[in-house]
């Protein structure tokens, strides 16, 4: 589902972003709020502190983390940061191997579990939580109540994954409310499809485990009686990236299964749409129409699920691959959540940049990840054969959904930036995440472990290096070191790796704070490129303001080139801030060792510079 800009698109944007006759390049600032920053954490890595790191090792041999290890010391560290909501990852009861029979949970099989530990996009039960993640696992709801309660006393509001599109093979519901079915409970396993099953069939199939390929055994090939190439299913259930093979491909997703949202083999629909007029409408609106309508059982499930876990405390949800499951449902599901709880925040994974303003307008999100403009340009600057030219233009053409597309560098899905395959160096992350974090309204976004070069070189088991793994039970080094042994202090950290977690503490905390931020935009990198000699496709500037405070931002993305440069604010920008011919100062807001003047002649802005490698600045002007 991941779309990349090819070389060709790539080549047009910034031939196009060249142009002389340019449209106008401002934002329209939104109604007085500060900038919100998601602390996205995997949560049963976050307190282990066992560091054997053996590939498939066990629970007993690599540890785990709970939701205890979550102390009010380690949350005041966090909210420190710059942080104002915390996206507990891997919450809802997910499929794992470890034996909770005790419980009265059922076992697992690992010929349809991702590693040993489980992916947290496989879930089996969604009215209760991870036992894992708990020091008593018949508490486990209560322990994670009271997580909940610990982030609202840290002033940290509360996300938790929803993965609307697929469950675990094996879903039991086992803490269900009273009058809540389990998917499939109510299902006529005789149709391939109708409108109020859960789950999608192949009648007179009985679903087969996938062939391994490359090696691959479930567990590593480490005993376990479940292990036998064998799955009992019958008939056999469509696949959760809508696969319709009994046997699906090693490479499919065989762990789940898809649900049924009323769309029927061919594709239409088997619920009314959304007309288009309802684009501009509010959730009250969204929540009136759908009021009268016959829906699909899978809707109300939904409805009923989100409905528990706001009751229970939680302040929003990051949606699970939201573009598979249809926009209509997402006004349903999303206008129900704002009824009950309006300052919910809603995440939703798109990739696909045609349907993002369907997802945001009909669907009433909140927010989707800004994978495939922002951060795919970034990552090609960072990794040397990407120009800034292409940035600008990325903004413009999300101009009028900046705000709801958040930004991040790194997430559960994506390559640390510290690890070979991405750049090999947190240190170049630096340039890209102050532009990441200050170019728009919208949310930032950082993983847990970031802030301190995190590089995942393990080979934990399913999970391989690049990306710190979500399906094995395995240590995190770096973070580790700043966790030191539960004191959440960075007691071990080296001194670079010190820095580089105040470099986002400072950062962050600035962009929560600044109102400027929070109101217009206007590139003057091409402005600058036109007038100010030696500035090129390396570094990025923009400015950003309200009536109260200007800020002036620019960046190096060049890991061994330094500029020397006198940066131009152009004539319409110092005319729109009102400023008069004269000399104002500049205060560096990132670090605040460097102050210096802009001198305007002419109407005309003009800052003399010594820019380091890697080097950004955020300068606010005193007026």
């Amino acid at each position: 589902m991941r779309i990349l800009f090819g070389p060709i698109l790539f080549l047009v944007l910034v031939i196009l972003s060249s142009c002389k006759d340019k449209p106008d390049q401002k934002t329209s600032p939104l109604p007085m709020k500060k900038k919100a920053v998601v602390y996205q954490v995997f949560t049963r890595l976050f307190g282990n502190t066992q560091t054997t790191n053996k590939p498939w090792g066990t629970i007993e041999e690599n540890g785990v983390g709970k939701f205890a290890d979550f102390t009010p010391k380690a949350l005041s560290e966090i909210k420190e940061l710059g942080v104002t909501h915390i996206w507990y990852t891997g919450v809802p009861h997910h499929a794992v191997i470890q034996d909770y029979s005790d419980y009265g949970i059922s076992n697992d099989d690992p010929d349809v579990v991702k590693g040993r530990a489980g992916s947290p996009y496989a879930v089996k039960d969604y009215y209760n939580v991870n036992p894992d993640l708990a020091v008593d696992p018949a508490n486990r709801l209560e322990e994670f109540k009271e997580l909940i309660q610990r982030s609202h006393t840290a002033d940290l509001k509360v996300i938790i994954d929803i993965v609307p599109n697929h469950v675990a093979r094996g879903y039991q519901g086992l803490t269900n409310p009273e009058g809540v079915q389990d998917f499939g409970a109510a299902d006529d396993t005789s149709k391939e499809y109708y409108i109020n099953n859960n789950f999608y069939y192949i009648p007179g199939q009985a679903f087969k485990v996938p062939e391994w390929q490359d090696g691959y055994l479930p567990l590593g090939g480490n005993e376990n009686t479940l292990a036998d190439s064998k799955f009992e299913e019958n008939p056999a259930k469509w696949t959760g990236n809508g696969s319709r093979l009994a046997q699906p491909h090693f490479n499919d997703w065989y762990e789940t299964v898809k649900i049924n949202y009323g769309v029927r083999p061919d594709g239409t629909k088997d619920f009314e749409e959304l007309p288009e007029e309802y684009r501009q409408k509010d959730y009250r609106e969204h929540y009136k129409f759908w009021k009268d309508k016959k829906l699909p059982d899978s809707w109300h499930k939904f409805k009923d699920i989100t409905q528990y876990w706001l009751n229970f405390g939680v302040d929003g949800f990051r949606f699970d691959m939201a573009e598979m499951v249809p926009v209509e449902f997402w006004s349903y599901l999303n206008s129900n959540i704002k009824m009950t709880k309006p300052d919910a925040f809603l995440l939703a994974e798109v990739y696909n940049p045609g349907l993002y303003r369907d997802y945001i307008q009909k669907g009433k999100m909140d927010y989707l990840y800004d994978k495939v403009e922002l951060y795919d340009s970034i990552k090609h600057i960072m990794k040397g054969y990407g120009w800034t030219d292409h940035i600008p233009v990325v903004q413009r053409g999300m101009a009028d959904i900046e705000h709801h597309m958040l930004h991040f560098l790194e997430n559960h899905d994506e390559q640390r930036i510290a690890s070979p395959d991405f750049v090999g160096n947190a240190e170049l992350g630096k340039p890209a995440m102050v532009v990441s974090a200050t170019i728009s309204t919208s949310p930032t976004m950082i993983y847990f472990g970031q802030e301190v070069g995190e590089p995942a070189a393990e080979d934990a088991g399913f999970g391989k290096p690049t990306r710190t793994s979500i399906f094995d039970y395995i240590g995190v080094p770096h973070h580790q070191r700043w966790l030191n042994n539960k004191k959440y202090d960075g007691g071990q950290l080296s001194d670079e790796e010190k820095l580089l977690r105040d470099f986002y503490k400072r950062l962050l905390n600035f962009t929560i704070n600044s109102e400027a931020l929070m109101g217009q935009y206007q590139e003057i990198h091409f402005y600058n490129k036109d007038n100010t000699e030696g500035y090129d496709h390396r570094v990025l500037s923009y400015v950003r303001w309200t009536n109260n405070e200007k800020i002036i931002v620019l960046t190096n993305f060049d890991e061994y080139k330094s500029y020397s440069l006198e940066l131009k604010i152009p004539e319409d920008v110092v005319a729109e801030w009102q400023l008069k011919d004269g000399k104002y100062l500049l205060k560096e807001e990132l670090y605040g060792t460097l102050n210096t003047d802009m001198t305007i002649a002419d109407g005309q802005g003009k800052i003399q510079l010594e820019l380091a490698p890697l080097q950004s600045y955020i300068f606010k002007v005193d007026e």
